[in-house]
Parts: C-alpha cells; sequence; structure tokens
C-alpha cells in the first residue's frame, strides 16, 4: 500500500527473534533509508534497554507486553523508545537495544520515507549519534 511517494510495511515477528537486530536487517534486504514505526503490538521475553542518561544498557527477564514502541530508522544506525507493562502492570522503558527477545509476537507496522534520508551524525552537545535529514 503506498501514500504518496511513501510505502507502508507490515512486519511480524516471532518467538527469540531480537527486534532491533530484525529491523536493522530489514533496512538492509530493502535497501530502506528512511523510516518510521507507525505501530506496534506485541509481548518480550526479555528486553534490553538503555535507561534515560545511562551510557550502558540493562537487560530485563519479563514476561512484558509493548504499551508503545516508535522510533526512527536508517541505514546508520535506529533509535527506538519502547514502553512496556510487567504481569502487575507497571511500566519500564527506554531505548531499545539488542539483546532483547520477542516472547509471542511482534507486529509493526513501518513507513518508508522515500524522499528522505535518515542519518546519524556525532553531536558533541548530546554525546551520543543523532538524526540528521536529508532530502533526496
Amino acid at each position: 500500500m503506498k501514500s504518496s511517494s511513501n510505502c507502508f510495511y507490515v512486519l511480524r515477528l516471532i518467538p527469540q527473534q531480537d527486534p532491533y537486530e530484525e529491523l536493522v536487517l530489514w533496512l538492509k534486504n530493502n535497501d530502506i533509508k528512511a523510516a518510521t514505526i507507525i505501530s506496534a503490538v506485541g509481548s518480550f521475553s526479555k528486553v534490553s534497554l538503555r535507561l534515560a542518561d545511562a551510557k550502558e544498557s540493562q537487560h530485563f527477564a519479563g514476561p512484558f507486553e509493548v504499551v508503545s514502541l516508535s522510533g526512527t530508522l536508517s541505514p546508520e544506525g535506529l533509535h527506538l523508545h519502547v514502553a512496556l507493562a510487567d504481569k502487575e502492570g507497571t511500566l519500564l522503558g527506554g531505548h531499545l537495544k539488542q539483546g532483547s527477545r520477542i516472547q509471542t509476537t511482534l507486529e509493526l507496522v513501518l513507513l518508508e520515507l522515500k524522499d528522505l534520508s535518515f542519518r546519524r551524525e556525532f553531536d558533541a552537545q548530546t554525546g551520543f549519534l543523532e538524526l540528521l535529514v536529508v532530502n533526496k
């Protein structure tokens, strides 16, 4: 399904897949230069997060339900934020990193932005690779 020059994709990830790694592979295999997550529902058996103001990832054992997952995707890196609920409904969130695993499914609706290219550039002020948007 296409909207102007943009293109929507629907992916379903399965148990034990790492969503970060699968999205990197999806970008590469489809030669996508700029995309964003429109919708995400599913669950995690474990999750690797970089929390606010932290430099290193922390690992948490699930199960967790995905409350929200958003982000920008580029061949130079992903910037993903996730909010998760545990079995008591307590929320946990942060930057989704490599090392997470799907429990039952992760259904993603993605939007490729065909007129743009997302790049990552080091920002001395933040200390991180930050988004640079380039018109094709």
